[in-house]
């Protein structure tokens, strides 16, 4: 091998070099974007579970809020039924009084 074939296979040589340094950079910049996606990813899957638990917790005070006009009609229907027991047994003993009063 003369001297001439040494030069082009070094040339040949940083050229390969060359390229190969600048798809290394490639490389780390593609490593450095996919890095910079894994932390945005793990941002959003945090966010994405404090927003579920925030929709729990507004689940439960819905449901809550839905459940206390039941439970007022419940209260009423529970106040009237008793008013209305309450009158007649008031009445069946004014009025077995009346019956017995005589006879006493």
């Amino acid at each position: 091998m003369n001297d001439e074939e040494i030069a082009v296979k070094l040339e040949g040589h940083e050229h390969e070099i060359g390229s190969l340094k600048h798809r290394m950079r490639a490389q780390e910049d593609q490593a450095k974007a996919i890095q910079s996606l894994v932390v945005s990813v793990e941002k959003l899957a945090l966010n994405m579970e404090n927003m579920l638990e925030e929709q729990r917790q507004q689940g439960e005070r819905l449901k809550v809020l839905e459940e206390e006009p039941k439970k007022q009609w419940s209260s009423i229907k529970k106040t009237i039924f008793t008013s209305i027991i309450s009158t007649v047994a008031g009445a069946l003993a004014a009025a077995l009084i009346m019956a017995v009063g005589p006879f006493l």
